[in-house]
């Protein structure tokens, strides 16, 4: 089972998105446990203040530090009992291979900072990672969070119908996913692929492998130079330079 606690100023916020579709699942199958913890609970002062004006002045506010280690260290003992990621721009950027790293810990905590960021000090002895969904700013933490959640619950063995989904999914083997089509085999004149309508699977396999790798070339490029090729992968690439040379 893949547990999280996630500490944020908004639990209500994650809350309806863990309660539908394959999250949900996940969580009534025992597979996934997300614990909220709100750190306005652990404020001391009557009015629960979380935040504070910056020292020597500057636009916003910044997260306290007081309340986000009580949080933690309450919930997760002294020091936390597991790696405790900060969701924020100045993270390293998040990507499949992160999410692969990341699933191989049974427990992890998420901090959600808001504002205009947090108090320095829980960077440099509270939190074991930083973590970004890319390099643009949101408002707060919570939506990185719950990508975060996402991404690895389907690395979850069961999370998905079917187990070897997610090998398939784009990023997951270096390539940008293959084409999709369902029913009706026609529609508006447009027509799916003979190839997938044959039931020669050694011929489809061969079909979505070179879909991937032309629509990997045509869309992300620099992919490609990290990607384990073979030889018919890199003969199928020289073919598609040679006709745009043309």
């Amino acid at each position: 089972m893949q547990q999280f606690d996630v500490f944020t100023l908004f639990p209500e916020m994650l809350q309806p998105y863990l309660s539908v579709s394959i999250l949900q699942r996940a969580i009534e199958n025992g597979l996934l446990q997300v614990d909220l913890h709100n750190i306005r609970d652990w404020a001391v002062d009557k009015h629960h203040v979380t935040d504070d004006a910056p020292y020597a002045g500057g636009g916003g506010m910044v997260m306290k530090p007081e309340p986000i280690f009580a949080a933690v260290e309450s919930v997760l003992g002294t020091p936390p009992g597991c790696p405790v990621i900060l969701l924020t721009p100045q993270g390293r950027p998040f990507n499949q291979r992160v999410a692969a790293e990341l699933s191989k810990y049974e427990h992890l905590a998420l901090i959600c900072g808001r504002y205009e960021g947090v108090d320095e000090r829980v960077r440099e002895h509270l939190v074991n990672d930083e973590i970004s969904i890319g390099d643009f700013v949101v408002t707060g933490g919570e939506l990185p969070a719950l990508i975060l959640i996402d991404a690895l619950t389907r690395l979850i063995p069961g999370a998905l119908g079917d187990p070897d989904a997610w090998q398939d999914d784009s990023h997951a083997s270096g390539l940008l996913e293959y084409p999709h089509y369902t029913r009706p085999a026609e529609f508006r004149g447009w027509k799916v692929p003979d190839i997938l309508l044959s039931g020669n699977h050694a011929e489809i396999s061969h079909w979505r492998r070179q879909q991937a790798l032309l629509r990997t070339w045509q869309r992300r490029r620099e992919m490609l130079e990290k990607v384990e090729l073979s030889k018919e992968d890199k003969q199928f690439l020289e073919s598609l330079q040679d006709e745009q040379n043309l």
